[in-house]
């Protein structure tokens, strides 16, 4: 496991873009990545587009989703359209290298569609597709993706997507399972602000069986490396 504590959310962003540009100049495509919503990763798309817009061979790369809630894609509360507004569309990624999921559709029928576009596009180990990279966020409560705290299943779940609930407004997202977040080659957590102190004293610190409650503390590759990419302000209770 990787920390690496930077200033403000700002200089997380800068930070991860810049091993971000590195990670890909050293593998040869085509890279299968999955992105989170999120604040953080919000302003790491806006400086995708600003200033690596030259520095990297942007077709290469097919970007996915870790999660996503069910609806239209020009929803204000999609990450897609989040992406899609910030980099995608700026960047001119071309659609054939854009893998949303379809949060419009019926959740089952989606979430199924959705892992058998993954098993198609990505390489298998153990029956389960192989991102490259992954992002994820982490929530005050310990959630990542869409798995939440009340809904551990998901951590072992026999799907590659599967529904999820958010625990207050109810709801509906798709998100990545478990297994198949930590079968991925790498895995990154852009977590940012004090209100995630707690949570990250306890999984990344002393927690113990305290942190087993939380989704995040179970994001352990198998055979990946994983990094997380910490402003001050979270890292703050963080011994490192």
């Amino acid at each position: 496991m990787h920390i690496h504590i930077s200033d403000s959310p700002a200089q997380v962003a800068r930070s991860f873009a810049e091993f971000f540009e590195g990670w890909v100049k050293e593998k040869q495509g085509p890279l299968h990545i999955a992105l989170s919503g999120g604040s953080t990763p919000a302003v790491l798309y806006r400086l995708w587009a600003a200033e690596f817009a030259d520095l990297m061979d942007w077709e290469q790369l097919h970007f996915y989703w870790g999660d996503e809630r069910c609806v239209p894609p020009d929803d204000e509360e999609s990450n897609y359209k989040m992406a899609d507004d910030l980099f995608l569309s700026p960047l001119q990624i071309p659609s054939c290298n854009i893998h949303r999921m379809r949060g419009e559709l019926p959740p089952e029928a989606e979430a199924g569609r959705y892992g058998e576009e993954l098993k198609d596009n990505l390489p298998l180990i153990n029956g389960l597709p192989v991102f490259d990279l992954i992002i994820l966020g982490m929530g005050g409560d310990g959630h990542t993706a869409s798995i939440f705290p009340g809904q551990m299943e998901l951590l072992q779940s026999q799907e590659i997507c599967a529904l999820a609930k958010h625990p207050v407004s109810g709801q509906e997202r798709i998100t990545l399972t478990g297994p198949v977040i930590n079968n991925a080659r790498t895995v990154v957590f852009l977590v940012t602000g004090k209100s995630k102190q707690e949570r990250l004293q306890e999984i990344l610190g002393e927690g113990g069986e305290r942190a087993q409650q939380y989704p995040a503390a179970h994001i352990k590759p198998a055979h990946g490396q994983l990094h997380w990419f910490l402003d001050q302000q979270a890292a703050h209770k963080v011994s490192v």
